[in-house]
């Protein structure tokens, strides 16, 4: 399947998708607006009060970023009527029963959508349970829910994480489906129904002092989970997992990322110095992937699978044919700061010192402690003495100190990560695309081989990491 039968794909279609306004749901709608403008409709489901609120939003947030100012070149002065009639804005949340949507609403768009493509989750590792519980476990029911809903529906794509049932395991980890309440430990169960009503407790325990009136639909909504019952026949499933997603490799242009996302935390605490140690094996190996080849490997899936009965998980990493080696990432930092040293707010030059990497959680724990725990304690009991002199400056530097430790506690699981994350149906995938490409072949690009991880590091990623970083400081981000 070459290039253009892949976009091709998209032609005349309608295309759902939730989470548009996140990293890789933005990298979708650009590149399919680009490869084909011949798509019908994208309809983005964003969180707003209304249809109006959401347009406001997909503009400042989607089309009105950095990353579409190819598809703005493009188009040039036909660009915004060209967004105006390519995507249309649904205020919605997956968090709830067809999503959010009237009957109207939803009836229309029942039979209209071609494609659901849900990548709406939150993925921040320190979110309140209830957040995190109603929008990755919850909201994919509901879409799953609303797509069986759908007369003319041929793809349901689901993003998910190549991380999403690891724990502690060790050795090639499948692309298999998980079973309802299938846990990373083989001895326990995840019982939803217990989940919620853990939830429903705290939040009533928190409310108890006022006075709430309730409806049904707590009973609603036990109701619907003792029916739903999955099954995962009855839809048309793939299931996209990446690693640990970085800046763009190639598309629309290298080092496009947002925020700073899980191994970029290291690279800014370097640049500014203020992470003198972490956890992490340097003769380990960590699993990233740019996002665009996830994009790619996504567009490619939905192409190939396009109106089949099937279920199947795609793993999108790198690590099984082209891992990034520990060491490499801790060495193309420091040489990339030792070339271009960081300045600091009074405009001198942050030395440049060599991050102490400790293979075991418990030494870097103890050092911790003697390093920094203690002193503090001693900080406090001399500020007792000293009628709180030093509360300001004790209660800052033991705030940085609980997050760093937190922040340490959120990534050791990755950090001393021991297994790898077979990508079979990822080659298999990459063979299809191969076989037919002509002098276009790289436009679905999403080869892990084709990563030069030095390079692309020192030229691409690392730079990019620092851009977003300043924006962020400069209150631009």
């Amino acid at each position: 399947m070459d290039s253009a039968m892949v976009a091709g794909c998209f032609k005349d279609r309608t295309i759902l998708v939730t989470g548009s306004t996140g990293f890789l749901g933005k990298l979708l709608v650009e590149k399919i607006l680009r490869v084909e403008p011949g798509v019908k409709k994208l309809y983005l489901l964003v969180r707003a009060r209304d249809d109006a609120a959401a347009h406001h939003r997909v503009l400042q947030e989607v089309v009105g970023q950095e990353l579409f100012m190819i598809l703005q070149e493009i188009h040039r002065d036909e660009f915004r009527s060209f967004i105006q009639e390519k995507i249309s804005s649904v205020a919605g949340d997956v968090i709830h029963e067809n999503l959010g949507l009237n009957s109207s609403r939803v009836k229309q768009l029942s039979e209209e959508i071609d494609i659901i493509v849900n990548g709406a989750a939150t993925t921040n590792f320190y979110e309140r349970y209830d957040v995190a519980l109603a929008s990755n476990a919850l909201g994919t029911r509901n879409v799953c829910q609303f797509a069986k809903q759908c007369a003319h529906l041929k793809m349901l794509l689901h993003v998910s994480t190549a991380y999403v049932l690891t724990g502690e395991q060790e050795g090639l980890l499948p692309e298999k489906l998980i079973r309802m309440g299938e846990t990373p430990k083989p001895d326990c169960h995840l019982d939803i129904e217990a989940e919620l009503e853990l939830v429903r407790e705290v939040k009533a325990k928190l409310t108890s002092s006022h006075s709430v009136t309730e409806d049904n639909s707590p009973q609603l909504e036990k109701k619907a989970m003792k029916e739903l019952g999955l099954k995962r026949g009855d839809l048309p499933v793939v299931i996209v997992r990446p690693s640990i997603v970085t800046s763009t490799f190639e598309e629309p242009f290298p080092g496009w990322i947002e925020g700073t996302r899980t191994i970029d935390a290291l690279i800014v605490g370097y640049a500014e110095q203020s992470v003198p140690c972490f956890i992490g094996d340097r003769n380990g190996t960590i699993d990233a992937i740019p996002g665009d080849m996830v994009i790619n490997a996504t567009m490619v899936a939905m192409a190939v699978h396009f109106g089949e009965e099937t279920q199947v998980i795609y793993h999108v990493t790198s690590a099984h044919q082209n891992p990034l080696p520990s060491y490499l990432l801790e060495e193309s930092v420091y040489g990339y700061f030792f070339i271009n040293p960081h300045v600091g707010g009074d405009m001198g030059t942050v030395r440049n010192k060599r991050l102490i990497l400790f293979n075991k959680y418990s030494y870097f724990h103890a050092y911790m402690v003697l390093a920094y725990k203690v002193p503090l304690q001693i900080l406090y009991l001399v500020n007792f003495l000293l009628g709180g002199l030093f509360t300001e400056f004790y209660n800052k530097r033991n705030r940085n100190y609980n997050f760093f430790m937190l922040l340490a506690e959120m990534y050791a699981p990755f950090c001393f990560f021991k297994a790898c994350f077979d990508d079979t149906n990822l080659r298999t995938l990459w063979r299809t695309t191969i076989a037919g490409q002509g002098d276009d072949g790289y436009i679905f690009n999403f080869d892990p081989n084709s990563i030069n991880w030095g390079l692309y590091l020192f030229d691409t990623h690392i730079p990019a990491v620092l851009k977003v970083s300043r924006r962020k400081k400069d209150g631009r981000a």
